[in-house]
């Protein structure tokens, strides 16, 4: 009783009150419909339910690991994810460095609002845009390409080029944001270490490499742990727009394979099966990752 008394007293308690609302749609929408996990145990028939369908133990894990597609489907779910990752860190670390050279306000300012942009449209409408930009017979790059003697490329339908189209659009769309972030660690750099570094002789690529990335470093640690909870996602919005059966072999991830074995050919159990895989390998990435966060940039989520 005292405990819950000082509890109510305590000056935070107005803060947590306000999280209960979304704790509540938490709980409704990401916890309740976890019972459906039991389908990845069943030979589930719909007309049937959850709990009287046979229960056929691990045979849908059985059957989804015989398929031959289904290495594939891990394979590039894990490259095109790492790429992404690799890509996604690199990327908005340079170009927040280059941003944080500008002297012209408003210029720089100007140049962070058009590539944060992006980040707020969907992959439908980018999707379309991509189609236009990389079609074979009318997209601007071909015309480019074929302007200085190159064939076209179907960027799209190719194996070869599809897992790096992938990459590179989603670098585009999210890199925006990932450089607020950086552009926020910068200013938190004390400016009489730069003074003391030019009193030193340093120049600006010195200064860039022995102050500004050091300081920088613990966001980045933590962005690149963070990052691990993430590769087995290679993002399914940007795959099912983008793809086609034609380059199933390089560009077919786990949620699109769950997309057609369950929802197209209807096979609610093994679908559920794989899916609950991925949720489970995931949930280790991201233990570890906040587990490294905590450990290297004293990262701490309560």
């Amino acid at each position: 009783m005292n405990r819950m008394k000082r509890l109510m007293r305590t000056p935070y308690l107005p803060l947590h009150l306000m999280i209960v609302p979304g704790l509540i749609l938490v709980l409704i929408y990401c916890y309740g419909p976890m019972i459906g996990i039991i389908i990845a145990f069943e030979k589930y028939i719909p007309v049937k339910g959850f709990f009287h369908s046979e229960w056929i133990g691990f045979e849908n894990f059985r059957y989804i690991f015989d398929l031959p597609d289904t290495v594939t489907v891990l394979k590039n779910t894990v490259y095109i994810a790492f790429l992404k990752i690799i890509a996604g860190l690199i990327t908005p670390i340079v170009f927040s460095l280059l941003l944080n050279e500008l002297r012209k306000e408003w210029f720089k300012k100007g140049i962070q609002t058009l590539i944060y942009l992006p980040h707020f449209l969907s992959w439908v409408i980018l999707g379309g845009v991509l189609l236009d930009i990389l079609s074979p017979s009318s997209g601007i790059v071909n015309e480019l390409l074929v302007k200085i003697g190159i064939e076209p490329i179907f960027f799209l339908g190719s194996n070869a080029w599809f897992p790096y189209v992938l990459v590179a659009s989603d670098v585009w769309k999210e890199f925006g944001f990932s450089t607020i972030i950086y552009l926020a660690a910068l200013t938190s750099i004390n400016p009489t270490l730069y003074e003391a570094a030019v009193v030193d002789g340093a120049n600006r690529w010195k200064q860039t490499l022995y102050v500004t990335i050091p300081g920088i470093l613990p966001i980045i640690v933590l962005m690149a742990t963070l990052s691990l909870g993430n590769i087995l996602n290679a993002g399914f919005e940007q795959v099912f727009n983008l793809y086609s059966p034609q380059v199933f072999e390089s560009g077919d991830i786990i949620d699109t394979f769950v997309y057609r074995i369950g929802l197209i050919d209807g096979q609610f159990g093994p679908a559920t099966a794989i899916g609950l895989f991925k949720s489970v390998v995931s949930f280790v990435f991201i233990s570890t990752a906040y587990l490294l966060a905590y450990r290297f940039a004293n990262y701490r989520i309560f």
